[in-house]
């Protein structure tokens, strides 16, 4: 099995386009066909699933192809779509034969749509703006499942209500930042200085955008078809550019300075899908899974409006020497309107092995009886020093290594039991889940690997003995995926110990490259099952006592990916039991009820999540009446603003005055951090569970 096939940070990747210099000729080469050719085959002979490439696979990737596009319907009109109808059952034959050129022209087409659209604005724009932002008109958010328009006036109007929708996000911006600033006295005296700045802006923004679009080239165009041919068999299954192996390639050696983030992009956005353990933007502590990334500056530069720039741009501008800082303008995952927006600061590092270390501390636990000792031990990535392990060397670094002395500390500190935290670790090595489980079991299966041909390897610790054999919580979240979840799976199938948290990501698959005549193909070759031979596809790992969280599993996680491989079992292995935490959980989840009732980190995210899936269902578009949407979106602010001064209350906390500002607070008398309280209960929860399985039984009140 190749390494590859181990890294579950994988999953969260989205193709970053290739970018260079303009090339007249649109046209797809020689190579490209033969690249496609090469594709093709490597999907009917080399994936998991059993590929057919015929005509409906053709209609599925012609419409991936369109959303892939133009997935917001903003651009193309049903004539041109119809114009090249013949894509719709003829894909499977153009790819499967090399043959390009209609899924080329109609990507010609769209980018004469685009270029025409971007001129006509600017066009507007050279007339000056003339919008009173009153009435009552709305833009939907959401066009991915709009019929296609009719006619070029159809997209003038949705156009015309984008381009006031934009002039009225930066009034509504440019206002909020004047007002922390200063108290505008004379905001008459200010208007026309501020649409003429608004102007400017949408004018640059504009205008970047279309030299953008004219310097495109053929490799742009190739690797968008085969973006769509991939991306309809899974979504982990990619075609790789040579540029975007290279950037693949520094990014597994965890060796690129910038700020540690794994960006995909979403419509018109990019988005933060992960953030790399250990790196600078988890450090800094303010940029966070879903957060949509809408501008990009330089230490001393303006931002610059990315929203609808390439991914591949975005990424780069990103990007820069260790010790530079790099500006981004954000918009909070969980803001409902794309005005809320705020620049945060991150200084570029280099993510390095030690970075990603193991590290373990002592909570203390006060209860009715006295202080409990409860050891934690934070395992960010499942990593190894491959280069030193090849070379033989004796101490070279790894998870399994670094946990193994972080138990032992524990041990000689007499803790009562250990938390292994587990949240946002991606994955890694799956050597090494392997081997840390060996820490905790006395050798045995960990996990079930089928191939395409259905034949099943099993792997497992092989080593004698464990080094630590007392209680046990297994801590993850939404984040925690790959190695993660076949760790997590082996601890709750032995009943070694219990898993709390959140749902895992669901990462289930197998990868491995293959070369290509131009770039490389990432195929999904194998599947992932537990011992008890369920798999951690798309489901993940539920675990025995549920936390509320505030990642959105409707955006975050493999169930939320298009095209995604289905859940299913194989045949479980026979393992040893070591114990039956299952049959405490009635009480345990009673006690952890009670609790989180009374603490207000645990009754704030249960309320905040449920907050944040109803505002999601009634948002699905925005008023252009400036006066309505600052009404709506200060409706909206108010309840989240409410619920998190409710939690600093019960804390002794001072409120605060804008719910933009509960992200970045930094609250030196605030001794219990909301991402503190999942570990905090996690060690009540080991102390529970500690006492039922030595049978002793609870008193009233006993906590």
């Amino acid at each position: 099995m190749s390494l590859l096939a181990t890294l579950g940070r994988v999953s969260a990747l989205v193709l970053l386009l290739v970018a260079g210099p303009a090339l007249a000729d649109l046209s797809p080469s020689d190579a490209q066909r033969q690249t496609a050719e090469e594709v093709a085959d490597s999907l009917l002979n080399g994936h998991y699933a059993d590929i057919e490439i015929d005509d409906e696979w053709s209609r599925r990737a012609f419409q991936r192809y369109l959303d892939v596009l133009d997935g917001q319907r903003a651009y193309l009109l049903r004539s041109d779509i119809e114009d090249f109808t013949s894509l719709r059952t003829g894909l499977d034959e153009a790819v499967l034969e090399g043959e390009l050129d209609a899924a080329f022209g109609l990507h010609e087409r769209y980018q004469q749509r685009v270029e025409a659209r971007l001129e006509w604005l600017l066009t507007r724009l050279d007339q000056g703006l003339d919008f009173s932002f009153d009435g009552d008109q709305r833009l939907a958010l959401d066009r991915a499942e709009s019929p296609w328009a009719t006619s070029a006036a159809e997209l003038d109007k949705l156009w015309t209500k984008r381009l006031k929708n934009a002039a009225l996000q930066l009034a509504i911006n440019r206002q909020d930042a004047e007002q922390r600033q200063t108290r505008d006295d004379d905001a008459a005296d200010d208007t026309s200085d501020r649409q003429k700045t608004i102007e400017e802006t949408l004018r640059e923004r504009y205008e970047a955008q279309l030299n953008r679009v004219r310097q495109t080239k053929a490799d742009d165009v190739f690797s968008l078809v085969m973006t769509a041919v991939t991306d309809t068999i899974d979504p982990h299954t990619a075609y790789m550019s040579p540029r975007d192996s290279e950037d693949f390639d520094i990014q597994m050696k965890l060796s690129l300075e910038g700020i540690g983030a794994l960006l995909q992009a979403d419509g018109e956005y990019v988005k933060v899908s992960s953030l790399v353990p250990g790196g600078p933007a988890e450090k800094a502590g303010v940029l966070k899974p879903a957060d949509r990334i809408i501008g990009v500056g330089q230490e001393d530069e303006e931002v610059v409006n990315v929203v609808g720039m390439r991914l591949d741009e975005v990424v780069d501008m990103i990007r820069g020497p260790k010790g530079s800082v790099v500006k981004l303008e954000i918009v909070p995952g969980q803001a409902m309107d794309m005005t809320r927006s705020k620049v945060i600061e991150i200084t570029r590092d280099t993510v390095k092995l030690e970075d990603q270390a193991a590290q373990s501390e002592v909570l203390e636990v006060e209860r009715h009886d006295g202080t409990h000792r409860v050891g934690v031990i934070k395992v960010p990535a499942f990593y190894v020093d491959f280069d030193a392990w090849q070379a033989g060397e004796e101490d070279y670094r790894s998870t399994t290594r670094d946990v193994a002395k972080e138990v032992q500390k524990l041990r000689d500190q007499n803790v009562e039991g250990i938390v292994l935290d587990l949240r946002n670790n991606g994955g890694g090595a799956l050597q090494e889940a392997n081997s840390m489980l060996g820490l905790f079991i006395d050798r045995g299966p960990t996990v079930q690997v089928r191939d395409a041909q259905g034949r099943i390897n099993l792997y497992g610790d092989t080593d004698s003995g464990s080094l630590y054999d007392g209680p046990l919580v297994v801590l993850v979240n939404r984040l925690s995926a790959s190695a993660s979840e076949i760790f997590a799976g082996a601890i709750q199938d032995y009943g070694r110990g219990l898993v709390v948290g959140s749902n895992t990501f669901g990462k289930g698959t197998v990868q491995t490259l293959n070369e290509l005549n131009q770039g490389q193909v990432k195929l999904t070759r194998a599947k992932f099952y537990r011992i008890s031979g369920d798999s951690t596809q798309n489901r993940g790992v539920a675990p025995d006592i549920e936390f509320p969280s505030l990642v959105d599993p409707e955006t975050i996680g493999e169930s939320s990916l298009d095209n995604a491989l289905a859940w299913d079992s194989v045949r479980k292995v026979q393992y040893r039991q070591y114990g039956e935490p299952r049959r405490f959980l009635e009480t345990l989840r009673q006690r952890h009820a009670q609790r989180a009732e009374d603490q207000p980190n645990f009754h704030y995210l249960e309320q905040r999540a449920t907050l944040a899936e109803r505002l999601r269902e009634q948002h699905t578009s925005v008023s252009l009446n400036q006066e309505q949407r600052r009404q709506e979106t200060q409706a909206r602010e108010a309840e989240q603003l409410a619920l998190e001064n409710e939690r600093r209350a019960a804390l002794g906390l001072d409120p605060l005055d804008d719910w933009i500002d509960s992200r970045s607070q930094d609250d030196e008398d605030d001794t219990q951090p909301l991402e503190r309280a999942p570990l905090t209960e996690s060690a009540q929860i080991l102390l529970d569970y500690s006492r039922l399985e030595s049978g002793i039984q609870f008193a009233e009140h006993d906590d």
